[in-house]
């Protein structure tokens, strides 16, 4: 009885640690799309691999926004329109924090010599800056815009409906 609780909990709490939990499942799956769409289109569909990558990570997002519209903060009252320009312009930002947030870090602690006396390599330092970096902005940037702007309706949310019906008039 106590497992059929805690599950309820999980998959229907919006409480904090609940969204948190829920959040990390849906990152996993779609950097894990990411890395799978990523790699056949490399090795079986024989594109180079910025294109792999690109695309790998245009699948991951979607599956990312996805996941979180239905799974993590259940924002079914939210206009997907809304909700696809919010998140495009968190993932922007979460990508020039990460790529220039990495170089900076890396940067910095490039020439700490005392990182070498711990048991640093040089060649670690690059993966020590990218896990921190990465690790700050998926918290500090992502997830509390993702549960705070994205996924909620705001007074951004009409500008972003007609900002997405004046590109594509379909979708009206």
């Amino acid at each position: 009885m106590k497992l059929k609780k805690v599950t309820q909990q999980l998959l229907h709490n919006d409480n904090l640690i609940y969204t948190f939990i829920r959040s990390g499942v849906a990152s996993q799956t779609s950097g894990w799309t990411d890395f799978a769409v990523s790699f056949i289109f490399f090795a079986w569909v024989h594109c180079t691999p910025w294109l792999s990558t690109a695309l790998g990570a245009v699948a991951g997002g979607v599956v990312n926004c996805v996941l979180n519209y239905r799974f993590t903060f259940h924002a079914e009252g939210v206009d997907w329109r809304a909700v696809a320009v919010k998140f495009f312009m968190v993932w922007v930002g979460s990508f020039l924090l990460n790529s220039f947030g990495t170089q900076v870090l890396y940067y910095l602690i490039q020439n700490l010599d005392w990182l070498e006396e711990i048991g640093f390599k040089r060649d670690g330092y690059f993966a020590a800056a990218r896990l921190f970096v990465a690790l700050i902005v998926s918290w500090g940037w992502n997830f509390l815009l993702q549960r705070y702007f994205v996924y909620r309706v705001t007074r951004f949310d009409p500008l972003a409906i007609r900002a997405v019906s004046r590109l594509i008039p379909s979708l009206r």
